[in-house]
Protein backbone atom coordinates (compact mmCIF):
# COMPACT_ATOMS: atom_id res chain seq x y z
CA UNK A 1 0.00 0.00 0.00
CA UNK A 2 1.14 3.81 -0.59
CA UNK A 3 1.03 5.37 2.20
CA UNK A 4 0.13 8.94 0.56
CA UNK A 5 -2.58 7.19 -0.70
CA UNK A 6 -5.62 7.91 0.68
CA UNK A 7 -7.86 5.25 -1.31
CA UNK A 8 -5.25 2.36 -0.12
CA UNK A 9 -6.62 1.48 3.40
CA UNK A 10 -10.08 1.31 2.20
CA UNK A 11 -9.30 -0.60 -1.03
CA UNK A 12 -8.09 -3.22 0.75
CA UNK A 13 -10.67 -3.40 3.15
CA UNK A 14 -12.95 -3.45 0.57
CA UNK A 15 -10.98 -6.05 -1.33
CA UNK A 16 -11.23 -8.64 2.10
CA UNK A 17 -15.36 -7.91 1.74
CA UNK A 18 -16.27 -4.73 2.97
CA UNK A 19 -18.82 -3.80 1.42
CA UNK A 20 -18.96 0.05 3.30
CA UNK A 21 -15.15 0.43 2.33
CA UNK A 22 -16.59 -0.23 -1.22
CA UNK A 23 -19.22 2.38 -1.03
CA UNK A 24 -16.97 4.84 0.56
CA UNK A 25 -14.36 4.58 -2.73
CA UNK A 26 -17.80 5.05 -5.14
CA UNK A 27 -18.83 8.56 -3.64
CA UNK A 28 -14.40 9.23 -4.13
CA UNK A 29 -14.28 8.37 -7.42
CA UNK A 30 -17.77 8.58 -8.76
CA UNK A 31 -17.06 12.13 -10.48
CA UNK A 32 -13.88 10.54 -11.95
CA UNK A 33 -15.46 7.30 -13.79
CA UNK A 34 -18.37 9.87 -14.92
CA UNK A 35 -16.48 12.54 -16.32
CA UNK A 36 -14.10 10.11 -17.62
CA UNK A 37 -16.84 8.75 -20.05
CA UNK A 38 -18.78 11.84 -20.47
CA UNK A 39 -15.56 13.14 -21.92
CA UNK A 40 -15.63 10.02 -24.27
CA UNK A 41 -19.48 9.39 -25.27
CA UNK A 42 -20.57 13.16 -25.15
CA UNK A 43 -23.69 12.01 -23.69
CA UNK A 44 -24.86 12.38 -19.95
CA UNK A 45 -26.88 9.72 -19.91
CA UNK A 46 -24.97 7.14 -21.71
CA UNK A 47 -22.31 7.95 -19.11
CA UNK A 48 -24.34 7.58 -15.82
CA UNK A 49 -25.29 4.03 -17.27
CA UNK A 50 -21.55 3.06 -18.51
CA UNK A 51 -20.45 4.51 -14.51
CA UNK A 52 -22.77 2.38 -13.19
CA UNK A 53 -21.61 -0.56 -14.78
CA UNK A 54 -18.04 0.19 -14.28
CA UNK A 55 -19.07 0.01 -10.63
CA UNK A 56 -20.97 -3.21 -10.74
CA UNK A 57 -18.14 -4.67 -12.74
CA UNK A 58 -15.58 -3.44 -10.05
CA UNK A 59 -17.69 -4.45 -7.00
CA UNK A 60 -17.64 -8.13 -8.42
CA UNK A 61 -14.11 -7.82 -9.38
CA UNK A 62 -12.80 -5.86 -6.46
CA UNK A 63 -11.41 -9.02 -4.79
CA UNK A 64 -8.74 -9.25 -7.96
CA UNK A 65 -7.24 -6.05 -6.94
CA UNK A 66 -3.79 -6.43 -6.42
CA UNK A 67 -2.64 -3.09 -5.49
CA UNK A 68 -4.79 -1.31 -3.20
CA UNK A 69 -2.59 1.60 -3.85
CA UNK A 70 -3.78 1.57 -7.87
CA UNK A 71 -7.37 1.18 -7.12
CA UNK A 72 -8.08 4.38 -9.30
CA UNK A 73 -5.81 2.91 -12.39
CA UNK A 74 -7.52 0.06 -12.17
CA UNK A 75 -11.11 1.29 -12.18
CA UNK A 76 -10.27 3.56 -14.71
CA UNK A 77 -8.98 0.49 -16.86
CA UNK A 78 -12.24 -0.88 -15.56
CA UNK A 79 -14.12 2.14 -17.17
CA UNK A 80 -12.45 2.09 -20.85
CA UNK A 81 -13.13 -1.41 -20.83
CA UNK A 82 -16.98 -0.94 -20.32
CA UNK A 83 -16.45 1.83 -22.78
CA UNK A 84 -15.03 -0.32 -25.43
CA UNK A 85 -17.12 -3.22 -24.84
CA UNK A 86 -20.63 -0.80 -24.88
CA UNK A 87 -19.40 0.61 -28.35
CA UNK A 88 -18.78 -3.14 -29.79
CA UNK A 89 -21.96 -3.82 -28.52
CA UNK A 90 -23.19 -0.73 -30.10
CA UNK A 91 -21.74 -1.45 -33.63
CA UNK A 92 -23.41 -4.69 -33.74
CA UNK A 93 -26.88 -3.22 -32.81
CA UNK A 94 -26.38 -0.48 -35.70
CA UNK A 95 -25.60 -3.44 -38.69
CA UNK A 96 -28.30 -5.46 -37.67
CA UNK A 97 -31.49 -3.34 -37.28
CA UNK A 98 -34.58 -4.84 -35.51
CA UNK A 99 -37.61 -5.47 -37.80
CA UNK A 100 -40.34 -3.82 -37.70
CA UNK A 101 -39.30 -0.91 -34.75
CA UNK A 102 -39.78 2.67 -35.09
CA UNK A 103 -36.57 4.46 -35.34
CA UNK A 104 -35.47 5.98 -31.97
CA UNK A 105 -34.02 9.26 -31.88
CA UNK A 106 -30.57 10.04 -29.46
CA UNK A 107 -31.52 12.41 -26.99
CA UNK A 108 -28.52 14.51 -28.61
CA UNK A 109 -30.82 14.47 -31.44
CA UNK A 110 -33.15 17.16 -29.69
CA UNK A 111 -30.24 19.71 -29.16
CA UNK A 112 -30.00 22.03 -32.46
CA UNK A 113 -27.61 20.82 -35.27
CA UNK A 114 -25.49 24.07 -34.29
CA UNK A 115 -25.29 23.23 -31.22
CA UNK A 116 -24.35 19.65 -31.10
CA UNK A 117 -21.72 20.28 -33.51
CA UNK A 118 -20.27 22.96 -31.42
CA UNK A 119 -20.61 20.69 -28.80
CA UNK A 120 -18.19 18.03 -30.18
CA UNK A 121 -15.86 20.08 -31.51
CA UNK A 122 -14.90 22.13 -27.61
CA UNK A 123 -14.79 17.92 -26.88
CA UNK A 124 -12.55 16.66 -29.29
CA UNK A 125 -10.65 19.76 -28.50
CA UNK A 126 -10.70 18.75 -24.76
CA UNK A 127 -9.66 15.02 -25.59
CA UNK A 128 -6.85 16.34 -27.39
CA UNK A 129 -5.30 17.83 -24.01
CA UNK A 130 -3.30 16.27 -21.96
CA UNK A 131 -5.10 13.86 -18.78
CA UNK A 132 -3.78 16.17 -16.49
CA UNK A 133 -5.11 19.54 -17.86
CA UNK A 134 -8.23 17.61 -19.54
CA UNK A 135 -9.20 15.66 -16.43
CA UNK A 136 -9.34 18.70 -13.97
CA UNK A 137 -11.25 20.80 -16.72
CA UNK A 138 -13.90 17.63 -17.40
CA UNK A 139 -14.38 17.79 -13.53
CA UNK A 140 -14.99 21.02 -13.20
CA UNK A 141 -17.21 22.03 -16.61
CA UNK A 142 -18.50 18.95 -17.69
CA UNK A 143 -20.00 17.74 -13.98
CA UNK A 144 -19.70 20.87 -12.35
CA UNK A 145 -17.67 19.25 -9.54
CA UNK A 146 -16.35 21.84 -6.87
CA UNK A 147 -12.73 22.40 -6.23
CA UNK A 148 -12.43 21.02 -3.08
CA UNK A 149 -14.30 17.40 -4.49
CA UNK A 150 -11.54 17.67 -7.89
CA UNK A 151 -9.12 18.13 -5.84
CA UNK A 152 -10.10 14.71 -3.17
CA UNK A 153 -10.97 13.30 -6.92
CA UNK A 154 -7.43 13.90 -8.23
CA UNK A 155 -4.93 13.67 -5.24
CA UNK A 156 -4.33 17.42 -6.10
CA UNK A 157 -3.78 20.51 -3.91
CA UNK A 158 -5.93 23.46 -4.26
CA UNK A 159 -2.83 25.72 -6.16
CA UNK A 160 -1.77 22.79 -8.15
CA UNK A 161 -6.06 22.57 -8.95
CA UNK A 162 -5.94 26.30 -9.85
CA UNK A 163 -2.65 26.17 -12.03
CA UNK A 164 -3.90 22.96 -14.06
CA UNK A 165 -7.07 24.19 -14.89
CA UNK A 166 -5.73 27.55 -15.87
CA UNK A 167 -3.68 26.29 -17.87
CA UNK A 168 -5.72 24.02 -19.34
CA UNK A 169 -8.55 26.68 -20.10
CA UNK A 170 -5.93 28.18 -21.75
CA UNK A 171 -4.82 25.18 -24.02
CA UNK A 172 -8.37 24.42 -24.68
CA UNK A 173 -8.76 28.38 -25.60
CA UNK A 174 -5.96 28.02 -28.23
CA UNK A 175 -7.14 24.23 -29.52
CA UNK A 176 -10.69 26.05 -30.29
CA UNK A 177 -11.86 26.84 -33.74
CA UNK A 178 -11.95 30.91 -34.33
CA UNK A 179 -15.45 30.63 -34.43
CA UNK A 180 -16.21 28.79 -31.29
CA UNK A 181 -13.35 30.78 -29.54
CA UNK A 182 -13.72 34.54 -27.78
CA UNK A 183 -17.92 35.82 -27.87
CA UNK A 184 -18.35 39.00 -30.19
CA UNK A 185 -19.32 42.01 -28.39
Amino acid sequence: MTPDDPDSPLAARARAGDRAAFEELVRRTGRLVFARLLLETGDRHRAEDLAQETFLLAFRSVHRLREPGGFRPWLLAIAHSVLLDAAKHDGRKKRTPPANEPERTSPAADVAPQTAEAREKVLAALRSLPAEHREPLALRYLTGADYETISAQLGLTNGSLRGLLSRGLKMLKERLPPELGEPHA
